[in-house]
């Protein structure tokens, strides 16, 4: 018999029916009585002060209601605790293109947008810094007053003793590598409605964490945070894009407070692109020492990551990337350096894969060039260093359970099982480039603990509610607590009803980020499930005189016996039963803090979350040398996510982090001219499409672990990690380019194939 009846099985997702027939209500489809539109002014210049907003030309426009400025706000910065530094409106002056100076409520769009064009701003131009070296140059205005030289953060740290590891290194390589802006490219814009009944303020948002979401607000507005409920609608797509307030959410709420009527504001497509969020662009040089056996005994990291206008998640996301050089390979000596610079650009922020993706962009490509210089096998190269079950890494990371052994010789043997299995176009050149990855199952970051609280209710008919404050954001996060409920009930999964998402109902959580959802709310479902149980079993006893410990729940039925006798009946009829006689509902309730700790920001040393997991990738990729173009004919992805929960929802997230992975190797680049955003739209911006995508094979590592949920371990972010370097390995393999800086465009092969043939010349 199946050791379980619903863990592990290939389920539809439990929210597929109402998205699919379009009854899924999404935030922008919040229709309320009397409801207002609110539209947002924003900056034409990319660096200015603000002298003067004059808006009753807007006030006066019929159909206005309200019209807001930073002057109507507390001047409260917000952020992360540390490194707040943003405006729900511009106070003083304006830092990108984009940046938001007013916003407006009126009856109707035609009548917000009219008001837009009536306000008017008196501005004194200042000196732009479009990048990295111009805002780090000596003289250079300062972005923010507070921040001379526009350095906002600095990490720097490191493990061992690295001058002496480069001593003992028999070969060392430098290498820079560079990677571009990204964005999240939601389907769904960021959007928020919110209404205000002169006691308690309720905000519908398209959140990843409504208790933060909450927080935030609550600072910024100056109500209580009781005061305010969020309901998080369903969420098409956030990938760390939906995880802050942004001024669609403190516009909406201010708004609805003024006029006390409720507020919509929707973004945009070219809002999305200019003022949401983006992945930092870097510049990462990377030094290491190795053995010629290929024992790699040091490493250096200098990294400069592109900031935008603020700071948002931004030293957290470099803070990730260098603890992130300790967590893949057994390396005794690291040195890191991470800074992070304010231009006059749209703000990075955090974005699926949080720093590490830049990082292993550079290591995994590297990895690779010392692997081709020492004569040594790539994945051989790898297996000699990988980290094993058992470690602890130089940062402190423990190693509890790990697949990386078995992820690297599982794509070594697909590579042997496909190497001639794809129709190549004439006169194109093939090659195959493997990358890894590490991630963490949940990260215990700014907060000093990383829990979730679930609650299960159950009903006379044997179903039951399932309370968590995540967030569903498209991963499938309501199944998986569905799952894993079931599974511990002992009751089929259409018996568990998930409730996520709403602060007044659902109980505290930490949100959806840093693959956290299924360890930690997971964890915390199966507790509460088992707290069912313990409060029906004891209940049970009490009226049978059966031995509490002879009762289970399987298959929708409990079952008990023993000399004083035996009890067998539904799971509905049990429930009726301590209900009717007793008067006793059942509800359980559990919270699971992860055994993890806070990484230390000085020194990058801890164990920031309570399992790791981990993958490798092999891209097989068709070069045409004539056009410079590059086509993924294949992708191989092994990974290691602990018991796999429900395969179906596992390779969706496969598919989906590998082409976004994609669109960062050979796609998408946001453009700039002058500060402002050449391509804002999905006409310009190239995204991969259904055309782009190739045919992806998704194995798993045999990997228990000890405290995930059924032994299942975070894996979704991990996904698109390695598929870039992957992608650069195989462009190198097939036509000899090494491509260092992304997004790998024809322009850069075809200028790499003649720099080859001038060196070719030159030999």
């Amino acid at each position: 018999m199946d050791e379980f009846s619903v863990v592990g099985k290939a389920v539809p997702r439990v929210d597929s029916r109402d998205k699919v027939t379009g009854v899924a209500i999404f935030t922008a489809d919040i229709e309320l009585p009397g409801m207002l539109i609110g539209k947002i002014l924003r900056s034409p210049l990319p660096h200015a002060k603000i002298r003067d907003i004059d808006v009753s030309g807007a006030r006066d426009c019929p159909g206005v209601l309200s019209v807001v400025t930073g002057r109507d706000t507390l001047g409260q910065k917000y952020g992360r605790v540390s490194s707040a530094d943003e405006y729900g409106l511009a106070v003083d002056k304006v830092r990108y293109i984009g940046d938001e100076v007013a916003a407006v409520a009126a009856v109707s769009e035609e009548a917000a947008e009219k008001a837009l064009e009536l306000i008017e701003v008196d501005y004194e131009e200042q000196e732009a810094l479009p990048d990295i070296g111009a805002a780090t140059k000596e003289g250079a205005p300062a972005i923010h007053c507070d921040v001379p030289g526009n350095i906002s953060y600095v990490a720097d740290f490191g493990w061992g003793d690295v001058d002496a590891g480069f001593e003992e290194a028999e070969y060392i390589r430098e290498d820079s590598f560079w990677t571009q802006a990204q964005i999240h490219a939601s389907l769904e814009p960021h959007a928020a409605v919110a209404r205000y009944n002169g006691s308690e303020l309720t905000v519908w948002s398209c959140t990843q964490g409504p208790y933060h979401f909450r927080r935030d607000l609550a600072k910024l507005l100056g109500i209580a945070e009781g005061n305010i409920r969020v309901i998080k609608p369903t969420v098409g797509g956030g990938f760390g894009g939906k995880r802050e307030v942004l001024s669609s959410d403190f516009c909406a709420a201010l708004l609805a407070i003024k006029t006390r009527r409720p507020v919509k504001i929707v973004y945009s497509r070219y809002e999305e692109f200019i003022a949401s969020r983006q992945r930092h662009p870097m510049k990462i040089t990377l030094k290491t020492g190795v053995n010629n056996n290929g024992t790699v005994v040091a490493k250096e990291c200098t990294l400069y990551a592109d900031g935008g206008a603020y700071n948002s998640r931004g030293p957290g996301v470099i803070q990730y990337a260098g603890t992130s050089l300790a967590s893949l390979y057994r390396i005794p000596n690291i040195r890191f350096k991470g800074l992070h610079v304010y231009t006059n650009k749209p703000v990075g922020g955090a974005m699926r894969g949080y720093g590490s993706l830049q990082l292993r962009f550079a290591d995994e490509s590297q990895m690779d060039i010392i692997a081709n210089d020492l004569g040594l096998d790539p994945i051989n190269f790898r297996l000699l260093n990988a980290v094993k079950e058992g470690d602890e890494t130089a940062s402190g990371r423990v190693i509890t359970s790990c697949g990386f052994e078995e992820c690297l010789k599982g794509v070594a043997r697909a590579i042997g099982r496909v190497s001639e299995a794809d129709t190549v176009s004439a006169g194109c050149r093939v090659g195959i480039g493997i990358a890894a990855n590490d991630y963490v199952s949940g990260l215990r970051s700014i907060e000093p603990y990383d829990s979730s609280t679930v609650i299960i209710k159950t009903n006379r008919d044997g179903s039951v509610d399932l309370l968590s404050g995540t967030a569903e954001i498209g991963q499938g996060s309501d199944t998986m607590l569905a799952q894993v409920a079931a599974e511990e009930l002992g009751i089929a999964l259409e018996n568990v009803k998930v409730y996520t998402g709403d602060t007044r109902v659902t109980p505290p959580d930490l949100g959806s980020y840093a693959s956290r959802v299924t360890f930690v709310a997971g964890n915390a479902a199966v507790l509460a499930a088992r707290d069912v149980k313990r409060q029906l079993f004891e209940e049970l006893s009490s009226m049978t005189g059966i031995s509490e410990g002879t009762f289970e729940v399987r298959g929708g039925e409990v079952r008990a016996g023993n000399a004083n006798g035996s009890y067998r009946a539904s799971f509905a009829e049990a429930v009726q039963t301590v209900l009717d006689d007793s008067g006793q509902s059942i509800v359980g309730h559990a919270s699971y803090d992860a055994s993890s700790e806070r990484v230390d920001y000085e020194t990058g040393s801890g164990n920031p979350a309570p399992s790791y997991s981990y993958g490798v990738q092999a891209a097989k990729v068709e070069v045409d040398p004539d056009m410079g173009t590059v086509r993924v004919l294949r992708v191989i992805a092994v990974t290691d996510c602990g018991r796999v929960l429900n395969p179906i929802c596992v390779e969706g997230q496969a598919q989906g982090s590998i082409v976004c992975g994609m669109g960062m190797a050979l796609y998408e680049d946001r453009l700039l001219k002058g500060g402002r955003t050449m391509n804002a739209s999905f006409l310009d911006y190239m995204v991969p499409t259904a055309l782009e995508v190739p045919e992806i094979m998704l194995e798993f590592a045999d990997t228990i672990d000890p405290e995930g949920p059924f032994g299942a371990k975070g894996v979704s972010e991990g996904f698109q990690v390695p598929i870039a370097p992957a992608i650069a390995n195989a462009v190198y393999d097939a036509i000899g380019v090494r491509i260092k800086e992304l997004p790998i465009t024809p322009e850069k092969i075809i200028n790499g194939l003649a720099e080859c043939e001038k060196e070719a010349r030159r030999d």
